[in-house]
């Protein structure tokens, strides 16, 4: 099976995907919190299935299920995710669903990750695949910057930062409501997917410490393999195709203790310790992944 576009591999069944999405395409602070659409979700899946190879799998499966037996006790649980392309969730709900083990199945039910809604507003098409997946969606800040830096008025530019908050505002509320369900939040440290040799495109974003202090504990998950593969702008032009793919998660680390070890570590007038602490996490990613892409291209 040769590599083709996202767009031609969708095109069999892009009026059903269409037909079946009923997500907002603009997002404002009424609308933040977005309920998975199993119909466009069973689409997702197909694409997903079909160029995922089967020696895919995961790896720190015990670290998996640890994990969610402590959510399922009463920890709020953060999963902090390397971010390649926009199949990234959903091959991890692929994995989880197809393992076998009940305990995984039932923690993929429980995953509501951050998006950014560029995924609602850009593509039609892109929506209908993101609406697949539980959400909460933000006003990335990258977003808000490009804004700040296009040529629009001032008065523009506030109206614009007055969104912005409304909506982060709302999506914070949202996300409490998830924690205190019981829900799982995922979130890409990096807030945009990865190109190769555009390095900040993988730099942690500085506001993820908030998390940190928002939790009781976090997996690191690595990814090793894409069925996507990012060519420009456009996220239909992605090129997909058959990949073996391997999915790691880190053991437990409870947030608290982390935190404070890691941050006490530093020097005293360091200028920036929150994105001196989201630099260590994605060196513990990127650590994570080197350790299992010998595992994935031996197989």
């Amino acid at each position: 099976m040769s590599s083709t576009t996202l767009r031609e591999a969708v095109a069999p069944f892009l009026k059903e995907l269409t037909t079946a999405s009923h997500a907002a395409d603009k997002i404002d602070s009424t609308n933040v919190y977005q309920e998975a659409n199993p119909k466009t979700k069973m689409y997702m899946d197909k694409v997903v299935s079909q160029f995922t190879l089967p020696q895919s799998h995961l790896e720190g499966r015990e670290n998996f299920i640890d994990f969610y037996e402590k959510v399922k006790a009463g920890k709020r649980g953060l999963i902090l995710m390397e971010h390649y392309s926009n199949t990234d969730l959903p091959s991890l709900f692929y994995q989880l669903e197809k393992d076998g083990d009940p305990r995984l199945a039932e923690l993929s039910k429980h995953i509501v990750a951050i998006a950014g809604m560029k995924l609602n507003e850009a593509d039609p098409t892109v929506k209908a695949f993101a609406e697949g997946f539980t959400r909460v969606v933000i006003y990335p800040t990258r977003s808000l910057s490009s804004k700040e830096e296009s040529d629009i008025s001032e008065e523009e530019k506030k109206a614009e930062e007055q969104r912005a908050r409304k909506i982060n505002m709302a999506a914070m509320r949202a996300m409490d409501e998830c924690k205190k369900r019981g829900d799982v939040i995922l979130v890409f440290p990096s807030g945009t997917r990865y190109r190769p040799g555009r390095p900040e495109t993988k730099k942690g974003l500085r506001e993820i410490d908030s998390y940190l202090r928002l939790f009781d504990i976090v997996i690191l998950v690595s990814i090793n393999g894409c069925v996507l593969t990012i060519q420009d702008e456009d996220m239909l032009n992605d090129l997909i195709a058959p990949v073996n793919q391997i999915m790691a998660a880190s053991p437990v680390i409870e947030c608290k203790p982390f935190r404070t070890q890691y941050m006490e570590s530093l020097p005293a007038d360091d200028p920036d310790p929150k994105q001196k602490m989201i630099d260590h996490i994605m060196d513990m990613l990127e650590e994570q992944h080197n350790k299992y892409e010998p595992l994935r291209e031996s197989n």
